[in-house]
This record gives C-alpha cells, structure tokens and sequence, in this order.
C-alpha cells in the first residue's frame, strides 16, 4: 500500500492506494515545519486520520508539504511520519515539487502555488531548477490567501473599509481589532488565521469593487515581485494551483495576460494529478 499527501500550510490532502491501484481519499490539517513540530504532528494524525487505515501495512509514503526548505524542516516531517507508518519508506518533499508534478508530469514549464502561502518556480519535468523564495508570509507571499486576508485586516483595523464591508465583516467574524491583533501576533499559526479571511473576499456581494481591487493588488504584486523576475518568463504558460488561485481564477488569468503570459493549467488541488503520477512512475519502474 502506498500513501500520497499533498500538505499546505492549513489542508493535507491524502490518498492511499492498494495493491490494485484503488484509491482512498482523506483530509487532515497541514503541517508546516516552521511552525509546528514532530510531536506535533503525530498527535494531530494520530487524530485527525482515519482509524481503520492499516497503518503496518503501508509500505511506501510520499509526503509533499508546505516549509519544507531544508534537512532540518525536512526532518521534523520525515521523523513524524515514519512514526505514525513504522514499515514504510517515507520520502518527504517540498509542495512545490508536488505543484511541478501536478501541474507539468514530466514536461518543462513554470508552475507556483496560490493557497495560504506563494511559491514559484522553473521545473525541467523532473526537478525544480530555479525557485525565488516567496520569503514566507511576514515578508512576502504575494498573492496568497494570507496576503489578501492581512490587506483585509489592516483596513478593517484602520477604519478604510467602506461602511457596508465593514458592517458585514463585523457582522460576520464578531472581532474587533484588539481580537485581531491578538490573533496575529501572539497566537499560534497566524499565516492560517489571516488566510482565513480570504474567503471573506470571496463570499462579499455588497462592494465588489473593493474587494476585486483587493485580489487585483495583490496579483498585481506577486507578478511584479516574483513571476516577473525569472529569465524568459513569458515563454511559458502559467500554471497554477491552490484555493486562491482557483477561487480567484479569472482575475489570476487577466494578470498574467497583462504581464504577457497564457494561462494553463489552474486547478484547486494537485492531489489527483499527483496520484496519476505516481501511478504512472510506478508502472515505468516495473
């Protein structure tokens, strides 16, 4: 039995497949190194996966998650996971790579992520050759969910809301700024927490206008500061996965139109195609 996980910041999505390729699909939460640790991690899963799943009995784990930049991040997950299946081969790798290999297979091109946090990249059909870090959510991630929702929040805080978004806002999370504020900078996992507060751009029907100008900045800025600056960008298609990036779709396409790409591929979640392509790597290693 193997196991594939596609892990964000606030989502991990897992598929298990058996001896016959059937697949099984799961969610827990995410877990991203930076901000969560092994013990961490196998309390949650421990938890939040399926209590059937025969855990002995899976043999290989490829596991695709968000923080992971380094041996040492790379670790915390590695040394979780091969807790939680003892009998596994456990391979961890970044969710960019996941995103390259949803988005492309085995074919060059450029591919990022959208979700609650950003990331880019130049993939060659088998490896990531150039990446621009995204500089997490405090310095960067333009564009994502954790951008959008901190642009939300400091205009909620600074009164600069239109009065009908503000009253709805309100209306709708109850918070006031020092709850916010709270919330931000001395509780844990504040990336998810300001994330969170992109859907409220979604779901907003009462200025449209303020927040599609929302969505539209912050677009504007993750292709001024990230997609831009790779050699020959326009070359390539833009591909693209994560909530934000689907929710947001439309607008996503009209930037990268303005900045001289074609849209590809944009899709909510890699995990389908990921499974598809180890499906397919398992066949042509047999």
């Amino acid at each position: 039995m193997i196991i594939i996980a596609d892990g964000g910041s606030t989502k991990t999505n897992w598929c298990l497949l058996d001896d016959s390729n059937k697949k099984i699909y799961f969610n827990t939460e995410g877990y991203n190194p930076y901000f969560v640790d092994s013990e961490y991690i196998v309390n949650s899963l421990k938890k939040g996966l399926p209590s059937d799943l025969p855990f002995e009995n899976v043999t290989e784990v490829n596991y695709y998650g968000a923080g992971v930049h380094n041996e040492e991040k790379t670790k915390i997950v590695e040394v979780a996971m091969q807790k939680v299946f003892p009998n596994a081969k456990v391979e961890v790798g970044h969710d960019l790579l996941a995103a390259a290999r949803a988005l492309l297979a085995d074919q060059a091109g450029f591919a990022a992520i959208l979700g609650t946090g950003t990331n880019t990249c130049i993939y060659d059909g088998a490896k990531i050759t150039h990446n621009i870090d995204s500089a997490a959510y405090i310095l960067g991630d333009e564009g994502s969910g954790s951008y959008i929702g901190k642009k939300l929040l400091t205009d909620f805080i600074r009164g600069l809301m239109p009065k009908a978004v503000e009253e709805l806002f309100f209306e709708t999370y109850k918070l006031t700024p020092d709850e916010i504020m709270d919330n931000v900078y001395t509780k844990p996992l504040a990336n998810r927490f300001c994330a969170s507060f992109s859907k409220f751009v979604y779901d907003n029907n009462v200025n449209m206008e303020y927040t599609r100008n929302i969505v539209e900045e912050a677009f504007d800025t993750f292709f001024n500061n990230l997609v831009s600056k790779y050699p020959d960008y326009q070359k390539y298609t833009f591909n693209c996965i994560g909530s934000v990036a689907y929710n947001f779709r439309n607008v996503l396409e009209e930037t990268a139109k303005r900045y001289g790409m074609e849209a590809g591929k944009i899709i909510r979640s890699p995990i389908d195609d990921l499974v598809v392509y180890h499906i397919n790597r398992a066949a042509k290693n047999q």
